[in-house]
């Protein structure tokens, strides 16, 4: 089924390096009350899940408040998710693939994108006791450091080296309604950003850097693999009207890691505190 349904010494050089193009990624934060994804088949009782499910990241995006996702009442608003439902889509993730069994299309996985009426949204944030993020969102600058074993290098904007990692950076800050740019490996060469000197880097440095990228904000992590955890541990840090904010998660994917450093910024821009 497809179709939709109704410094002052730092400035100068860092200019010049972004005359000379900062090769920097960017993604932009879509549309706040849209979210898209996976069900299997397009009968009532998955789209019903997937409503909800889109539902519960729609809120978070909208409010920009990480904490909705474990907030208590949420369910009784997500069992009622396809009242507050504008319209939808499919897309059959298997398309072009011949069908080759008996069950048809009932269980072949679809991308569903659902958007949501913007009155009815906003008014199910109050029920919950949140409020829309209307101001402007500032674009993120993000700095990572990554290190695995004896390898370590600064996911850039450009080149060849951690495409998936980018993109799975620029997914986190979508799911939260971010707008975030990655520096290129010129830009940070030219500011003196290694994963050697990332974590000893000031605050004006790292503003600077962010502000020629294009940023408005620097967020800046260190994510190192673990074999202790499992998994990637994720140290971030944001600094804001004079305040270092901080948090770690461990033992996950790097999906999981970009994810937790946009959630804890989607919480500290929009005003609901900080991250735990």
């Amino acid at each position: 089924m497809g179709g939709t349904r109704k410094i002052a010494g730092l400035a100068a050089p860092l200019l010049a390096v972004a005359m000379l193009g900062c090769g920097a990624a960017a993604a932009g934060p879509g549309d706040l009350y849209q979210a898209r994804t996976i069900v299997t088949g397009t009968g009532e009782e998955s789209r019903a899940s997937g409503f909800a499910d889109c539902l519960a990241e729609v809120l978070v995006k909208v409010s920009g408040d990480p904490r909705l996702a474990g907030e208590p009442r949420l369910a009784a608003v997500a069992g009622k998710a396809g009242t507050l439902v504008r319209d939808f889509r499919y897309r059959d993730r298997m398309a072009g693939i011949p069908v080759h069994d008996e069950q048809g299309t009932r269980d072949r996985p679809h991308d569903l994108t659902v958007r949501f009426d913007r009155a009815k949204i906003d008014q199910a944030l109050r029920m919950l006791g949140r409020t829309p993020w209307v101001s402007p969102r500032p674009r993120v600058a993000v700095f990572v450091a990554v290190r695995a074993g004896a390898t370590g290098y600064m996911l850039a904007g450009d080149g060849d080296r951690g495409r998936d990692q980018r993109d799975a950076l620029a997914t986190a800050a979508e799911r939260l309604g971010l707008s975030m740019v990655l520096p290129g490996e010129t830009m940070l060469a030219g500011a003196g950003l290694s994963a050697e000197t990332l974590a000893a880097a000031d605050r004006s440095r790292l503003d600077a850097t962010a502000r020629a990228s294009g940023g408005d904000v620097a967020l800046a992590g260190d994510l190192v693999w673990s074999q202790e955890a499992l998994g990637w541990v994720a140290d971030w840090r944001l600094d804001l009207g004079g305040r270092t904010y901080r948090w770690r998660i461990a033992g996950v994917s790097f999906d999981q890691a970009f994810l937790s450093a946009m959630r804890g910024a989607a919480q500290i821009l929009s005003g609901n505190g900080p991250p735990a």
